[in-house]
Protein backbone atom coordinates (compact mmCIF):
# COMPACT_ATOMS: atom_id res chain seq x y z
CA UNK A 1 0.00 0.00 0.00
CA UNK A 2 1.46 3.36 -0.96
CA UNK A 3 1.84 5.93 1.80
CA UNK A 4 0.28 9.33 0.74
CA UNK A 5 2.31 12.40 2.69
CA UNK A 6 0.44 15.55 3.02
CA UNK A 7 2.09 18.96 1.81
CA UNK A 8 4.53 20.42 3.79
CA UNK A 9 3.24 23.25 6.40
CA UNK A 10 3.44 26.62 5.10
CA UNK A 11 3.67 30.64 6.60
CA UNK A 12 1.26 32.59 5.80
CA UNK A 13 0.65 36.56 6.57
CA UNK A 14 -3.46 37.34 7.82
CA UNK A 15 -4.54 40.85 8.23
CA UNK A 16 -5.67 41.46 11.64
CA UNK A 17 -2.65 38.54 13.39
CA UNK A 18 0.18 39.49 15.09
CA UNK A 19 2.03 36.45 14.58
CA UNK A 20 2.27 34.06 11.35
CA UNK A 21 -0.09 31.80 10.37
CA UNK A 22 0.89 28.06 9.80
CA UNK A 23 -1.04 25.78 7.18
CA UNK A 24 -1.70 21.99 7.51
CA UNK A 25 -2.70 20.02 5.55
CA UNK A 26 -3.98 16.59 6.72
CA UNK A 27 -5.51 13.72 4.72
CA UNK A 28 -7.27 12.72 7.75
CA UNK A 29 -8.75 15.92 8.84
CA UNK A 30 -12.64 16.39 7.85
CA UNK A 31 -12.98 19.68 9.19
CA UNK A 32 -10.41 23.24 9.73
CA UNK A 33 -9.06 23.51 13.12
CA UNK A 34 -7.66 26.13 14.82
CA UNK A 35 -4.93 26.24 17.44
CA UNK A 36 -2.47 28.73 18.93
CA UNK A 37 1.42 27.22 19.80
CA UNK A 38 2.61 29.40 21.98
CA UNK A 39 6.54 27.51 22.11
CA UNK A 40 6.91 28.82 18.05
CA UNK A 41 4.31 31.98 18.49
CA UNK A 42 2.12 31.11 15.87
CA UNK A 43 -0.86 30.02 14.74
CA UNK A 44 -1.83 27.29 13.52
CA UNK A 45 -4.71 25.83 11.34
CA UNK A 46 -5.06 22.52 10.38
CA UNK A 47 -7.22 21.63 6.77
CA UNK A 48 -8.32 19.08 4.58
CA UNK A 49 -6.23 17.90 1.81
CA UNK A 50 -6.57 19.78 -0.97
CA UNK A 51 -8.77 22.79 0.46
CA UNK A 52 -8.23 26.05 -0.82
CA UNK A 53 -5.71 28.41 1.11
CA UNK A 54 -7.86 31.42 0.04
CA UNK A 55 -10.59 28.98 2.75
CA UNK A 56 -8.15 28.89 5.27
CA UNK A 57 -7.15 32.19 5.54
CA UNK A 58 -10.92 33.45 5.44
CA UNK A 59 -11.32 30.72 8.50
CA UNK A 60 -8.66 32.56 10.58
CA UNK A 61 -10.29 35.91 9.49
CA UNK A 62 -13.62 34.69 11.47
CA UNK A 63 -11.84 33.86 14.26
CA UNK A 64 -9.57 36.57 15.00
CA UNK A 65 -11.00 37.46 17.82
CA UNK A 66 -10.67 34.04 19.55
CA UNK A 67 -7.01 34.03 18.51
CA UNK A 68 -6.58 37.83 20.47
CA UNK A 69 -8.32 36.46 23.62
CA UNK A 70 -5.61 33.78 23.77
CA UNK A 71 -2.72 35.68 22.79
CA UNK A 72 -3.49 38.16 25.87
CA UNK A 73 -3.36 35.03 28.29
CA UNK A 74 0.03 33.74 27.02
CA UNK A 75 2.83 34.52 29.71
CA UNK A 76 5.58 36.82 28.16
CA UNK A 77 7.86 35.30 26.10
CA UNK A 78 11.49 35.21 27.70
CA UNK A 79 14.21 34.40 24.90
CA UNK A 80 17.88 33.20 26.04
CA UNK A 81 19.74 36.61 26.15
CA UNK A 82 22.93 37.96 27.25
CA UNK A 83 21.87 38.90 31.08
CA UNK A 84 18.62 37.27 30.64
CA UNK A 85 17.47 35.64 34.51
CA UNK A 86 16.26 31.89 34.03
CA UNK A 87 15.06 29.52 36.70
CA UNK A 88 17.01 25.68 36.29
CA UNK A 89 15.61 23.26 38.62
CA UNK A 90 14.17 26.07 40.90
CA UNK A 91 17.24 27.96 41.14
CA UNK A 92 18.02 31.47 39.66
CA UNK A 93 20.59 31.54 36.73
CA UNK A 94 21.99 34.53 34.66
CA UNK A 95 22.83 33.62 30.92
CA UNK A 96 26.24 34.95 30.18
CA UNK A 97 28.25 35.58 26.93
CA UNK A 98 31.68 34.74 27.04
CA UNK A 99 33.20 34.35 23.74
CA UNK A 100 35.96 32.31 24.73
CA UNK A 101 34.92 29.81 26.34
CA UNK A 102 35.99 26.65 24.45
CA UNK A 103 33.40 23.61 24.69
CA UNK A 104 29.55 23.70 25.51
CA UNK A 105 29.63 25.76 28.25
CA UNK A 106 29.48 25.67 31.92
CA UNK A 107 26.57 25.60 34.17
CA UNK A 108 27.99 27.08 37.68
CA UNK A 109 27.63 29.25 40.71
CA UNK A 110 24.55 30.80 39.41
CA UNK A 111 25.44 31.16 35.90
CA UNK A 112 25.31 29.93 32.10
CA UNK A 113 28.31 31.06 30.51
CA UNK A 114 28.46 30.03 26.97
CA UNK A 115 31.33 31.05 24.51
CA UNK A 116 30.72 30.91 20.35
CA UNK A 117 29.28 33.79 18.17
CA UNK A 118 26.74 36.12 19.70
CA UNK A 119 24.23 35.08 17.43
CA UNK A 120 24.44 31.53 18.41
CA UNK A 121 23.95 32.08 22.25
CA UNK A 122 20.57 30.74 22.32
CA UNK A 123 21.38 27.53 20.31
CA UNK A 124 24.25 27.06 23.06
CA UNK A 125 22.74 27.54 26.44
CA UNK A 126 19.45 25.49 24.71
CA UNK A 127 21.91 22.80 23.75
CA UNK A 128 23.73 23.03 27.52
CA UNK A 129 20.33 22.45 28.80
CA UNK A 130 19.60 19.48 26.91
CA UNK A 131 22.71 17.75 27.16
CA UNK A 132 22.45 18.28 31.15
CA UNK A 133 18.83 16.85 30.89
CA UNK A 134 20.26 14.06 29.10
CA UNK A 135 21.84 13.05 31.67
CA UNK A 136 19.95 13.97 35.13
CA UNK A 137 16.73 12.38 34.02
CA UNK A 138 18.22 9.67 32.15
CA UNK A 139 20.14 8.62 35.34
CA UNK A 140 16.63 8.99 37.82
CA UNK A 141 14.61 7.49 35.85
CA UNK A 142 17.06 4.51 35.71
CA UNK A 143 17.06 4.42 39.28
CA UNK A 144 13.54 4.86 40.07
CA UNK A 145 13.06 2.01 37.65
CA UNK A 146 15.82 -0.26 39.24
CA UNK A 147 13.41 0.31 43.22
CA UNK A 148 10.54 -1.19 41.13
CA UNK A 149 12.63 -3.95 39.54
CA UNK A 150 11.95 -2.70 35.84
CA UNK A 151 14.23 -1.78 32.97
CA UNK A 152 14.36 1.78 31.11
CA UNK A 153 15.47 0.65 27.28
CA UNK A 154 16.29 4.27 26.08
CA UNK A 155 15.54 7.76 27.53
CA UNK A 156 15.22 10.68 25.22
CA UNK A 157 14.81 14.46 25.03
CA UNK A 158 12.69 15.97 22.97
CA UNK A 159 10.85 19.51 22.93
CA UNK A 160 7.36 18.49 23.08
CA UNK A 161 4.40 21.06 23.64
CA UNK A 162 1.32 18.94 24.52
CA UNK A 163 3.31 16.45 26.88
CA UNK A 164 5.95 16.43 29.43
CA UNK A 165 7.21 12.68 29.10
CA UNK A 166 6.11 9.62 27.51
CA UNK A 167 6.22 6.18 27.92
CA UNK A 168 6.02 2.89 25.47
CA UNK A 169 5.24 -1.15 25.96
CA UNK A 170 8.96 -1.55 25.32
CA UNK A 171 10.28 0.64 27.99
CA UNK A 172 11.35 3.68 26.21
CA UNK A 173 11.34 7.05 27.88
CA UNK A 174 10.51 10.12 26.45
CA UNK A 175 10.88 13.85 28.16
CA UNK A 176 10.66 17.53 27.09
CA UNK A 177 13.87 19.54 27.90
CA UNK A 178 11.81 21.52 29.58
CA UNK A 179 11.76 20.26 32.80
CA UNK A 180 15.54 21.53 33.63
CA UNK A 181 13.49 25.18 33.75
CA UNK A 182 10.60 23.87 36.20
CA UNK A 183 11.53 22.90 39.62
CA UNK A 184 12.77 20.23 40.80
CA UNK A 185 10.43 18.54 42.29
CA UNK A 186 8.33 19.12 39.24
CA UNK A 187 11.04 17.22 37.24
CA UNK A 188 11.42 14.33 39.25
CA UNK A 189 7.17 14.16 39.69
CA UNK A 190 7.36 13.80 35.91
CA UNK A 191 9.91 11.18 35.74
CA UNK A 192 8.19 9.07 38.15
CA UNK A 193 4.51 9.44 36.25
CA UNK A 194 6.42 8.15 33.22
CA UNK A 195 8.95 5.06 35.04
CA UNK A 196 5.15 4.12 36.76
CA UNK A 197 4.27 3.36 33.25
CA UNK A 198 6.49 0.64 33.34
CA UNK A 199 4.50 -1.43 35.22
CA UNK A 200 1.39 0.64 34.98
CA UNK A 201 0.58 1.46 31.24
CA UNK A 202 -2.59 3.03 32.32
CA UNK A 203 -3.91 5.55 35.24
CA UNK A 204 -5.21 3.17 37.38
CA UNK A 205 -5.06 3.76 41.36
CA UNK A 206 -2.36 0.78 41.10
CA UNK A 207 -0.60 3.24 38.93
CA UNK A 208 -0.87 6.50 40.95
CA UNK A 209 0.33 4.30 43.93
CA UNK A 210 3.36 3.57 42.12
CA UNK A 211 3.85 7.34 41.18
CA UNK A 212 2.70 8.48 44.92
CA UNK A 213 5.81 6.11 46.04
CA UNK A 214 8.44 7.31 43.64
CA UNK A 215 7.51 10.99 44.53
CA UNK A 216 5.45 11.55 47.94
CA UNK A 217 4.46 15.11 46.51
CA UNK A 218 3.24 14.05 43.06
CA UNK A 219 -0.18 16.33 43.65
CA UNK A 220 1.42 19.53 44.65
CA UNK A 221 3.96 18.94 41.54
CA UNK A 222 1.36 18.07 38.99
CA UNK A 223 -0.67 20.98 40.36
CA UNK A 224 2.41 23.49 39.63
CA UNK A 225 2.78 21.62 36.23
CA UNK A 226 -0.86 22.26 35.18
CA UNK A 227 -0.59 26.08 36.08
CA UNK A 228 3.03 27.14 35.20
CA UNK A 229 3.18 24.29 32.46
CA UNK A 230 2.75 27.01 29.44
CA UNK A 231 5.21 29.63 30.68
CA UNK A 232 7.54 26.71 30.41
CA UNK A 233 6.86 26.64 26.58
CA UNK A 234 7.43 30.55 26.34
CA UNK A 235 11.39 30.71 27.59
CA UNK A 236 14.17 30.03 25.19
CA UNK A 237 11.94 30.13 21.96
CA UNK A 238 11.67 26.75 19.61
CA UNK A 239 14.85 24.95 17.79
CA UNK A 240 15.64 26.96 14.60
CA UNK A 241 13.05 25.44 11.59
CA UNK A 242 15.26 22.19 10.60
CA UNK A 243 17.54 21.90 13.80
CA UNK A 244 17.31 18.51 15.61
CA UNK A 245 17.53 18.19 19.51
CA UNK A 246 21.55 17.24 20.42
Amino acid sequence: MTTVRSPRPRLLSVVGLPMPLELRESARARRMTLRLDPARGLVQVVVPAGLAEAEAVRFVGRHTGWVQARLAKLPPALPFTEGAHISVLGRDHIIRHEPFIRGSGVREGGEIRVGGRVEHLPRRVRALLIAEARGLIGDRARALAATLGARVKAVTLRDTRSRWGSCTSTGRLSFSWRLMLAPEAVCNYVIAHEVAHLCEMNHSPRFWALVTKLCPDALRARDWLRRHGPALLRIGGPAAPGQTEP
